[in-house]
């Protein structure tokens, strides 16, 4: 892992002006933020944190994406959600000095930029809008948690694997002619592992979605959705 004071390494205000949560940043402040920013490069299957590490910065994905997991107490990972550029985590330990309580791996090479506790604490003062980015950007998550949750509990198998790409699409889908194209951010393990799910069954579930003509493969990282409204309809949002 390498690291560079500052975010010039970064285009300046390129960190800053990828994430929501400064969105309301005028571009004197952004450049004033940019001069907090500490830049590091990880490899792919790098830790960026490890379970019960003590956190004391707010991280943003510049390049690259990042999986945050956890292991199942039978040792199984269970991935929690991806990040990609824009995203941010370390946001707990602005309200607290609570430990890690899951890991994040680089799933690629990633450049992140990162602003220590204390910083953000004064930017905080003179930004207060930030801070209600923040909470707006908490609430997403947890309500995707909890969608999460209910998914595994309530939901049939089709129908969680329907609502993964529809979220896949959402958040990475391109609009071709063909259909919705999406750069995977994880392998069809990974997405197994998001659904506490054998990556058999996964194969298995994608190759029979890609019978039906619902979605074609490209390759182990591409594919495109070629019937959106079939899938609505088996996630059961309609």
């Amino acid at each position: 892992m390498k690291s560079t004071k500052g975010c010039s390494y970064c285009n300046h205000t390129s960190c800053v002006s990828k994430v929501p949560i400064f969105s309301s940043l005028d571009e004197r402040d952004a450049r004033d933020i940019a001069a907090l920013i500490e830049h590091k490069n990880y490899k792919k299957g790098d830790i960026l944190i490890n379970e019960g590490d003590k956190v004391n910065s707010i991280t943003i994905i510049n390049t690259g994406s990042v999986k945050a997991y956890k292991y199942t107490p039978d040792g199984r990972e269970q991935i929690l959600y991806v990040l990609t550029e824009g995203d941010f985590f370390g946001e707990r330990s602005l309200l607290s000095s609570e430990n890690a309580d899951f890991y994040i791996e680089a799933l690629d090479d990633v450049g992140v930029c990162v602003i220590t506790k204390e910083r953000f604490h004064s930017l905080l003062y003179t930004h207060p809008d930030i801070a209600i980015n923040i909470i707006d950007e908490l609430g997403k998550r947890i309500a995707t948690m909890e969608n999460a949750f209910q998914s595994i509990s309530v939901r049939n198998l089709d129908a969680r694997i329907a609502a993964l790409l529809l979220d896949y699409a959402n958040r990475y889908g391109i609009m071709t002619k063909d259909g919705v194209k999406i750069n995977l951010p994880i392998s069809r393990e990974g997405m197994a592992n998001q659904l506490g799910i054998a990556r058999e069954t996964m194969s298995m579930k994608l190759s029979q979605l890609e019978k039906k003509g619902i979605i074609l493969s490209e390759n182990n990282k591409t594919l495109i959705i070629y019937n959106m409204d079939m899938l609505d309809e088996m996630a059961g949002i309609k």
